[in-house]
């Protein structure tokens, strides 16, 4: 779980840095089973012991920040408590924001859950804010939902997409794929371009109001199931 190496965890309980159902964990080599209430009765350095495997984090995502492990710049990660770098298996984003999108992303270190979710066959739908740069013709909500649209060094027609018309300058797109630059090439097909685009919903599951660019919740199993409606 990243807390450390067996020698630190050893001399963490011998200095009484772990506490199980309110008594003291001396010697780290007691084994306590893996519970779903495990962060509720234990305690690691003072704070509720991390989720065990099977964590899914959602995070609003902020402006400049990148999807990656090892890309320079700020990166998602960051964003987590140091010692999740740490964790195995690894935490991995379910699917990428390219580094100039901002929203609801996912994070996990459940491998069935990843592949369920990110797989092209899921078409699950994920719906997106996006500010453009020139205001709407009045064509574009008849074009994406055609099924018809290839976009440019593409051989395969996109999936129908929902466009909904909040302005003259912004819209709504819901789309089933997740094509490299989708959305922002959907708009240059059309003679736009996209300036700000965000994304707040995946399935049912939406972005919350209370969670600020760059911070983060846990979610519960009742909330995972919002992507699958």
């Amino acid at each position: 779980m990243g807390y450390g190496a067996r020698k630190d965890i050893a001399r963490l309980a011998r200095a009484g840095g772990i506490v199980f159902d309110q008594a003291e964990i001396l010697d780290a080599s007691v084994r306590i089973p893996v519970s779903a209430d495990l962060p509720r009765r234990m305690t690691v350095a003072g704070k509720p012991l991390d989720p065990p495997a099977g964590l899914v984090v959602m995070m609003n995502k902020p402006l400049g920040v990148t999807c990656s492990h090892k890309e320079a710049g700020e990166l998602v990660y960051d964003r987590l408590p140091a010692r999740w770098r740490r964790r195995k298996p690894a935490i991995s984003t379910i699917g990428r924001l390219d580094k100039q999108t901002t929203g609801l992303l996912l994070l996990t270190d459940d491998g069935d859950l990843l592949h369920r979710i990110s797989s092209p066959r899921s078409r699950l739908s994920k719906t997106y804010r996006a500010t453009l740069a020139r205001p709407l013709d009045g064509t574009e909500t008849a074009l994406f939902a055609s099924g018809r649209l290839t976009l440019r060094g593409d051989d395969k027609p996109l999936e129908p997409a929902v466009l909904e018309i909040i302005s003259e300058t912004e819209a709504l797109i819901t789309v089933t794929e997740g094509r490299y630059h989708q959305v922002r090439r959907m708009f240059a097909a059309t003679g736009n371009f996209v300036e700000a685009l965000r994304r707040e919903h995946l399935g049912d599951l939406c972005l919350l109001d209370t969670l600020a660019p760059g911070r983060w919740k846990l979610l519960s199993k009742e909330e995972i199931a919002l992507v699958f409606r």
